[in-house]
């Protein structure tokens, strides 16, 4: 079975083509398919995160109301896979969007 790392923790399966976690080895979802749609989904309050640095209306810190973050974790052990801000209402980002077929090529497989 030969995998290709694409990020730190998520990898491709050649063989299944299928988005697999790099920490664990559970299946994610097809490789066809935005990985995150495979993931656990937390949306979290960026003022959660980035606590104001100064009192007043500019604190620099997101602003929820035109900002959240939202995190995705492989199902099978928890591991932060990715995590994107984005404003309200916005649709998650499908930003991989693996060549199946060059994979095999680069990793000898054609």
């Amino acid at each position: 079975m030969t995998r290709v790392r694409i990020t730190e923790y998520l990898e491709v399966d050649l063989e299944t083509e299928t988005w697999v976690c790099g920490n664990c080895d559970e299946r994610i979802t097809d490789a066809a398919d935005n990985y995150k749609t495979g993931c656990r989904v937390a949306e979290r309050d960026p003022t959660a995160v980035h606590k104001p640095e100064i009192d007043g209306e500019y604190t620099f810190a997101p602003d929820p109301e035109w900002c959240r973050i939202v995190e995705f974790y492989c199902p099978g052990c928890g591991t932060m896979l990715e995590n994107e801000y984005l404003p309200p209402g916005h649709p998650i980002t499908h930003d991989v969007d693996p060549d199946i077929e060059r994979l095999r090529e680069r990793a000898g497989e054609s």
